[in-house]
């Protein structure tokens, strides 16, 4: 892709909005009865981990690889959950909620990509979480979200 397109992260906000995205979406999070408990063990830096973990996934810097573990360490922390679709879908929707509370980008494009890796990153988090067993690191590379592929059916929306 061209140098002056932004990411993904550069078009949401930064690490300023991810924060807010993550804070907003946990606090709704700890008072819902389906995913609620899940949660309630979650360390009070939490948030501000998988605000790195999105950042990263979406062009930023490399922080949750660096610091927390990759992609693999995100994978561990799903196993043995036994999430349900339910919890699933909650947390999507929770997560779609925050994403307007906080005012991220409204366009389509954006929401499209940004739907789009909060529904396949979800699927691969339920399906994780049921596994017995723990995953190689080296097929559990940090996956890298954008706009689309060139010539495939999203665009990048006009400059802000």
């Amino acid at each position: 892709m061209s140098q002056d397109i932004p990411t993904l992260y550069e078009w949401a906000g930064g690490s300023e909005a991810l924060n807010r995205l993550t804070q907003t979406f946990y606090d709704k999070v700890a008072q819902d009865p389906i995913v609620g408990p899940v949660f309630k063990t979650m360390s009070p830096d939490h948030p501000a981990h998988v605000a790195a973990f999105i950042g990263e996934v979406f062009g930023g810097p490399k922080t949750y690889s660096e610091q927390f573990g990759g992609h693999r360490e995100m994978v561990m922390h799903h196993l043995g959950k036994h999430l349900t679709e339910e919890q699933r879908r909650r947390w999507i929707n929770l997560l779609a909620d925050a994403a307007d509370a906080v005012g991220l980008p409204d366009d389509p494009e954006f929401r499209s990509a940004f739907m789009g890796y909060v529904e396949w990153g979800s699927r691969l988090a339920k399906m994780n979480s049921n596994l017995g067993e723990t995953c190689d690191p080296e097929t559990e590379p940090m996956p890298a979200w954008g706009w689309g592929v060139p010539g495939g059916p999203y665009r990048v929306p006009d400059a802000k």
